[in-house]
């Protein structure tokens, strides 16, 4: 009798090996599943919620055909708007919203039909769709851009003048940083503690440290409060600013959510970027600085073409993942100032070690 429970505790032990060895193959791929799973569960949520901003329920939307063709020496600017004679530069309000790359030019006083009255005159490339709408209290022109474009605006003679500038020719480098999840989407949540509001910590502290750097840096941050931008706006800030570099900061957990010892920092690249100044070179790079600086657990890259946002880049994107949510230790110093602050240096130390080298 004794013979054959020793036989089945044996078997029940090679077979306890086996599952064992199996599920440590799989774990570093658990969080990209997961993360795979909430962007087609956000991307399916975004077919039906709105993202632009509401108008007022009284306004009325015109569509303008086209801006007049004409060289733009002759109105020394790419775009001219002529404005009513009542309402000078410091009345206005302009709003580049980078994200969306739309600008919207706010004038007093509502207008029915605008470009009845005054022209619009230029030959601006830059403008993919021009349009119109009113409420009570104003006349409201919104230009969809096709690409990032930082505005140079100017005032005389009764009209605004507009040059849509290319960050580059401005800035010496342009990064983009998106905090993962947002809004409703929360990201992994442990005792209260929900992922979105730690990738927004990293990314606070790490704009604190990129406002405070004496470099000649264009930073375009996705979100700086609990917005949920679409995966898609995320991307496309930074393929349509041509980023230098791009980073995402996400937490970690494991599939089931439940804690376990699982702990440490990983970086997921684009394996299809094969680039000289490559994805995986970037993410290198960051993996070392912030598991460095906070003597985390080096788990290494993985391979992340899976995501969304890393097979559409076409920039050097790195997803880092600084820590487990999953694990007690880690989510317990994830959840502090302090610590979040130690991932942007590391961050920070990151960018400028990826600049030194080219990229």
């Amino acid at each position: 009798m004794d013979e054959i429970i020793l036989k089945w505790i044996t078997a029940f032990a090679g077979v306890l090996t086996v599952v064992v060895c199996a599920t440590l193959l799989v774990l570093p791929k658990v969080h990209e599943d997961a993360v795979l799973a909430a962007e087609q569960s956000q991307e399916a949520a975004y077919l039906t919620e709105k993202t632009e901003p509401v108008f007022q329920e009284n306004a009325s939307v015109v569509e303008i055909p086209t801006v007049i063709e004409e060289p733009t020496e002759s109105i020394g600017a790419q775009l001219q708007i002529e404005l009513p004679q009542n309402v000078e530069y410091k009345d206005l309000q302009i709003e580049n919203i980078y994200l969306t790359q739309t600008v919207y030019i706010h004038i007093p006083g509502s207008i029915k039909d605008y470009f009845a009255q005054y022209r619009v005159r230029g030959n601006c490339d830059h403008i993919a769709e021009m349009s119109y709408y009113t409420t009570e209290t104003e006349s409201v022109i919104v230009l969809a851009l096709d690409r990032v474009y930082e505005l140079a605006p100017d005032y005389r003679k009764g009209s605004l003048y507009l040059d849509f500038v290319d960050p580059h020719e401005l800035y010496d480098k342009v990064i983009v940083v998106d905090a993962g999840h947002g809004g409703r989407a929360s990201g992994a949540c442990k005792n209260d503690i929900e992922e979105k509001n730690v990738n927004l910590g990293i990314v606070c502290a790490l704009k604190e440290l990129l406002d405070g750097c004496p470099e000649n840096i264009r930073v375009y941050y996705t979100r700086t409060d609990d917005a949920n931008p679409t995966l898609d706006q995320r991307v496309q800030l930074a393929n349509k600013c041509d980023a230098d570099l791009f980073i995402s900061v996400h937490s970690n957990a494991t599939s089931s959510n439940g804690f376990s010892g699982r702990h440490g920092t990983e970086v997921l690249y684009s394996e299809s970027d094969t680039s000289e100044f490559s994805s995986e070179m970037f993410a290198d790079i960051c993996q070392k600085n912030v598991a460095g600086i906070l003597n985390s657990k080096d788990l290494g890259l993985v391979a992340g073409d899976r995501i969304y946002i890393i097979r559409t880049s076409d920039v050097p994107v790195a997803l880092i993942e600084v820590g487990y949510m999953t694990n007690k230790n880690e989510l317990k110093n994830l959840s502090t100032p302090e610590y979040q602050a130690l991932a942007a240096e590391g961050i920070y130390n990151a960018i400028f070690e990826a600049f030194e080298k080219g990229f």
